[in-house]
């Protein structure tokens, strides 16, 4: 894909306009309400955080990543993509996975975003744009919300690479238990086996 010529990314520039933050920065609650955000907007200590477009590597890994979730986990959990978690009122992120309990979550279609308690495990695709908030800022905050296991997936030779991490109660903290290559073979929060070489496989 090309890159468009300068004057016409001003342009674009000149026609969209950057929402203004008020004063203490935006809420959660602002999300849904303001206009023609671009999709995949997060919220970061009150400050919104647009993403870069999605690369190959990391559409597919989701893909692969989502569907073995979704055929292994037990009855009484739920995978989405995307779907955004409301930390509190000033930090709203996007996991790229998302595995939840179904007990509790309205079977309201219009519903964006879910509760950290009712979270099993999330999971951040790490792209070039997100290294930072993937490796440190968000990990830190799941855990401070409860989030019981968090995985963080990284490219190395074309492949992901997993690095598992379970909240310590006694520190708030996450503690890492493993990095995975080739394949991801857990026990919590369900037993889990993913081929991670399956990645451009379409079944």
């Amino acid at each position: 894909m090309s890159a468009a010529p300068e004057d016409e990314l001003d342009e674009q520039d000149e026609q969209y306009h950057y929402p203004v933050p008020p004063p203490g920065g935006w809420t959660a609650d602002d999300l849904d309400r303001l206009p023609d955000l671009p999709p995949h907007t997060e919220l970061i200590d009150g400050s919104l955080v647009f993403v870069s477009p999605q690369t190959r590597f990391h559409s597919r890994t989701m893909r692969l990543l989502d569907n073995a979730l979704l055929a292994q986990a037990p009855e009484h959990l739920d995978v989405d993509r995307e779907m955004a978690v409301r930390l509190d009122g000033k930090n709203q992120p996007e996991p790229d996975i998302v595995v939840f309990r179904q007990e509790g979550i309205t079977d309201d279609a219009d519903q964006t975003w879910y509760r950290p308690e009712d979270v099993v495990l999330a999971v951040e695709v790490v792209s070039p744009d997100s290294e930072a908030r993937d490796r440190d800022v968000k990990p830190r905050k799941y855990a401070a919300a409860g989030v019981p296991h968090f995985w963080r997936v990284e490219k190395s030779n074309g492949l992901p690479v997993v690095y598992v991490y379970e909240l310590d109660p006694a520190t708030g903290a996450y503690t890492p238990t493993g990095i995975y290559h080739d394949r991801i073979k857990v026990p919590v929060p369900f037993p889990i086996d993913i081929d991670l070489t399956a990645i451009n496989k379409r079944r």
